[in-house]
């Protein structure tokens, strides 16, 4: 096997991303703290053509160096919006019919892995504070608590990790890989 060169990837320019069809997914970030984290959610996003990510609370907002060291360009590609208020930004967008997910652990979580996706909704996938996870009030907002399966001896992924694995495997679902 032969490692393909960039030019081979055949990916998008920035003018054609933002023209592209979206992945009915919309990134909420509730209180992150890591810049870094923030910027390898804007290249998770720009993956797998979320949507939108919403910034919220404490969430830094582009442009700063170190956002921008991880996201290697893609808060030019992502659409993004600042959101002060979690629990009003989650009201607004289930008002517009937006399925709200926190990626959580909770009583009467439901594992990803049974998570099934209807091709016909968004779905808002709210991540949270490194330290505190989402707020319980957004817990107690949304439409359903998904929990990522853990084996092992910690009870925690890093949020752009979780947020990886979850988008991930929403794409692969909505788009039947």
């Amino acid at each position: 096997m032969r490692k393909l060169e960039n030019s081979e990837l055949e990916r998008l320019e920035v003018e054609d991303f933002k023209q592209a069809t979206k992945t009915p997914i919309i990134i909420v970030l509730d209180n992150i703290r890591s810049l870094n984290n923030i910027g390898s959610v804007f290249r998770t996003a720009d993956a797998f053509l979320v949507e939108k990510i919403y910034l919220c609370g404490i969430t830094a907002k582009p442009p700063h160096k170190d956002i921008h060291k991880t996201a290697l360009g893609s808060t030019e590609t992502v659409a993004w919006e600042y959101y002060e208020n979690t629990k009003e930004l989650i009201e607004q967008l289930k008002a517009k019919g937006i399925v709200i997910i926190s990626i959580e652990q909770a009583e009467d979580a439901l594992m990803l892995n049974d998570f099934k996706p209807q091709p016909q909704s968004t779905y808002a996938l709210v991540f949270g504070n490194e330290v505190k996870g989402v707020a319980q009030n957004v817990v107690s907002a949304s439409d359903l608590v998904v929990e990522i399966p853990q084996f092992g001896t910690k009870h925690s992924l890093n949020i752009s990790v979780s947020c990886g694995v979850v988008v991930w495997d929403v794409f692969c679902k909505l788009k039947l890989y």
